[in-house]
């Protein structure tokens, strides 16, 4: 089984490839859909849900530069151009014509959940796979996304 310079398998590495760009995908999505929601959304509280809007998109775009770059520390090309992400991502459309910040709230969260599952099913595979770094980022993404999700569900209490 051929090893290339990280002293991984082949087919770890393009696993790993595989992996990091159909979660970077959606990562690119979720953002996307985050700020319709920062732009958009109004109500009693807007002020706080649009920062903290600001503060979970943040949040993502540190993983989702890790999974691209992982990509590239593997010898892949990661995939995140606007139109290749519509044709890629698993994440459900984000709905244009909302304003109401618990809509928006509800919207996100579904596609947070979402994104966290299929992150955690990633730590899976490439661990599986031999690829224990891409694992370990993938597990600070979904720590992070657990941590965001809960911030945001807290609002609809």
């Amino acid at each position: 089984m051929p090893v290339n310079v990280q002293g991984l398998a082949d087919n770890a590495r393009k696993t790993a490839i595989a992996e990091l760009n159909a979660r970077l995908a959606d990562a690119v999505a979720l953002s996307a859909a985050i700020k319709q929601a920062h732009w958009n959304v109004k109500g009693r509280n807007f002020i706080a849900v649009h920062e903290l809007f600001d503060t979970v998109f943040v949040n993502l775009q540190t993983h989702v530069d890790e999974m691209a770059e992982r990509v590239q520390i593997l010898d892949g090309v990661a995939i995140g151009t606007v139109e290749k992400v519509a044709k890629s991502s698993t994440l459900k459309e984000y709905p244009t014509n909302l304003t109401k910040a618990e809509d928006h709230i509800k919207a996100i969260c579904e596609r947070m959940r979402d994104y966290g599952a299929k992150v955690r099913e990633a730590i899976d595979t490439t661990d599986e796979a031999g690829d224990a770094d891409t694992a370990d980022l993938f597990t600070a993404a979904s720590r992070t996304a657990d941590k965001d999700l809960w911030f945001l569900e807290s609002h609809l209490e």
